[in-house]
């Protein structure tokens, strides 16, 4: 129960010690394929081999779920329970190592007072009010091969990535999201339904002006401080095996979040919803707000854009990326994040693999890595507990 010093770079650009936080027990019960499963940690890197279908994934993603939302996979939550079980329930327990401390943390599904499945949240034995209680304790950042298409892809995904990203620093950014879109739906369905009702649609777009300016302002404050970090883990050239991203927000609401008052800016939105009416009734959707933001990446060596990139250089990016988030996160939250790394080794060689867990060992973060061989892992020796999973168990590796 150490701490770690934040110096991953010879500038040492930061050095206040955080707090370094690692599972050191998790349990599953009805959680995918596994029927259950007790595992102890001892702090390292934890490298999870085998073939495809064997579990490793289901593993990451029980891990993911000790943050809020819907995990890794995203999907909802009576899917996560064994098919076997037959009842529809599931649970994660984890047991963390800290310097105040061992902290119990447990989620699943279980039935409620009424028999339908519920959610639950527990912290230290005790009833949680929410899934957001969890990051009073613990942050846990993922990559998955799903992510691998983002800077491609369709700008909602990245828009969902920078959310996250966000909450990470700021519990509350996931509830203003939410009641944003809910506003959002109400106001489209007024504007097809009954468009001359000015003091409903006054209503709902001071809820939408409100949150949405929160919103936009939460996400710029975010990409500041993670090109900062950036360029604190990346920037001098030949210090890392990342390049390093620059990135940017491509929005009205986020332009604007710094040059005006949060109350000027919120009346401002407000204006621009009221005077959009006619034209958003006849598209039939808000057609300006958060919810169109885009988040822009640039490879910085290169000044190119990711989307542009090669293969290998859009990976190595997001890693880049991560790992900045990672620094980001233990500087605000004053501990270390768990890192998840789905089926990430494979896409790198062995120089750069060794330069990735070289800066989460500088992080102090303790990462969950899968692969489906486990020879590609030898190097990093005592740095990691290796296991081979198949058709849900796991054993170790010697």
């Amino acid at each position: 129960m150490n701490t770690a010093s934040i110096c991953p770079d010879p500038t040492a650009q930061l050095q206040r010690p955080v707090d370094r936080v690692t599972v050191a027990s998790i349990s599953l019960a009805n959680f995918r394929n596994y029927a259950s499963l007790s595992l102890g940690l001892d702090g390292k890197h934890v490298v999870l081999t085998g073939s495809n279908g064997s579990g490793k994934t289901n593993l990451l993603e029980a891990v993911s779920f000790l943050s809020p939302g819907r995990g890794l996979r995203r999907v909802a939550y009576p899917e996560i329970a064994r098919e076997q079980s037959g009842e529809g329930s599931w649970a994660v327990s984890v047991t963390l190592d800290t310097p105040s401390g061992d902290i119990k943390l447990g989620t699943g599904l279980q039935p409620g007072p009424d028999g339908s499945l519920q959610r639950r949240i527990r912290i230290n034995g005790a009833t949680a009010k929410s899934a957001e209680s969890l990051s009073d304790h613990v942050s846990v950042l993922w990559l998955t091969p799903q992510m691998d298409s983002l800077f491609t892809g369709a700008a909602s995904e990245r828009r969902k990535w920078l959310d996250r990203m966000v909450l990470a620093i700021d519990k509350t950014h996931g509830t203003r999201v939410n009641a944003f879109e809910k506003a959002m739906r109400q106001r489209n369905r007024l504007l097809d339904e009954a468009p001359h009702e000015s003091v409903w649609l006054d209503g709902i777009e001071a809820q939408m002006a409100e949150f949405g300016s929160a919103i936009a302002t939460a996400r710029a404050e975010l990409i500041a401080l993670l090109n900062r970090s950036l360029s604190i883990l990346h920037g001098e050239e030949g210090t890392t095996a990342f390049p390093n991203a620059v990135l940017d927000l491509e929005g009205q609401l986020e332009s604007e979040a710094f040059s005006r008052p949060a109350i000027e800016s919120e009346e401002h939105y407000r204006s621009v919803l009221r005077q959009g009416r006619p034209r958003d009734r006849a598209a039939g959707r808000t057609l300006t707000g958060p919810h169109r933001s885009d988040l822009l990446v640039r490879h910085g060596p290169k000044d190119m854009v990711a989307a542009k990139c090669s293969t290998g250089e859009q990976k190595a990016l997001l890693l880049g990326i991560v790992l900045a988030h990672a620094h980001l996160v233990s500087e605000r939250a004053g501990r270390t994040p768990l890192v998840l790394l789905d089926e990430v080794a494979a896409h790198l060689d062995e120089t750069r693999r060794l330069a990735l867990f070289d800066l989460l060992d500088r992080l102090g973060c303790q990462a969950f890595v899968t692969g489906t061989d486990d020879r590609i892992f030898l190097p990093l020796g005592e740095r990691a507990e290796r296991f081979n999973v198949s058709c849900g168990t796991i054993l170790p590796l010697e």
